[in-house]
């Protein structure tokens, strides 16, 4: 029997299925238009039932602290809700959060979030200037838009900590740039409650430390966090 390599099958797989159903796919000059429907579901009663709060989690309605950009930002980065790659070492985390509008004190829907981090082992994807990354790959990097209520949620892994210095370590985090329409962009940071290395970093902030909370499930366990956000106005 005719061994043939998995892409080559599916390769001929898929056009002979084309050709096999070309005439069935076929649409009619007759046919009638999707009905449209006006219900797109509960969606606030969903949200009230999941008891999102309607105040920022800490109660501190001030601007979110700004902090350091720092040299590994990378322009277009994907939108997507998984930060790393599939499989990644490390914890899995699951960070989730609201950005609300200072002025006003409610949610801002279509905010755009732009996230970046360094992996399990304390680096970027863009950190060593011999080996840069293809311009169209993106390692733990994405773009999120919060949804009508200002949330937000995505998967990622814990960082790990790098050196920046002769015995200067800078403690886990993840990088932010928020942007709305109408309000200031952000750029801070995410820090985590407990790293050992928090005291003795020149760039950390109290405010943008966070607890994470261990889940158990069947497959085994991972971090849940919250990472509010309040932008100021322009």
């Amino acid at each position: 029997m005719l061994e043939l390599p998995r892409r080559d099958f599916l390769t001929r797989a898929s056009l002979g299925l084309a050709a096999a159903f070309s005439g069935i796919l076929t649409l009619r000059s007759d046919a009638d238009p999707t009905p449209e429907s006006g219900d797109v579901g509960d969606y606030g009663g969903y949200v009230k039932e999941k008891k999102l709060p309607d105040a920022p989690q800490n109660g501190d309605w001030n601007p979110t602290e700004n902090n350091i950009l720092g040299p590994f930002h990378r322009k277009g980065a994907p939108y997507r809700a998984k930060i790393g790659p599939p499989l990644s070492k490390g914890t899995v985390m699951l960070i989730s959060g609201r950005v609300w509008a200072h002025d006003t004190k409610k949610p801002l829907p279509m905010a755009v979030l732009d996230i970046w981090q360094a992996n399990h082992d304390g680096r970027y994807d863009n950190d060593d200037p011999k080996a840069p990354p293809a311009k169209d790959v993106f390692l733990y990097r994405a773009r999120l838009l919060t949804d009508e209520n200002g949330y937000y949620e995505y998967e990622t892994i814990h960082p790990g900590r790098y050196e920046i210095g002769k015995g200067v370590w800078r403690p886990s985090h993840i990088h932010y740039m928020v942007r709305a329409t109408a309000y200031r962009d952000l750029v801070t940071q995410l820090y985590f409650d407990g790293d050992p290395m928090n005291d003795k970093d020149d760039f950390i902030k109290k405010s943008l430390i966070i607890r994470m909370e261990e889940k158990r499930v069947a497959e085994g366990a991972y971090e849940r966090g919250t990472f509010d956000i309040v932008l100021a106005k322009t």
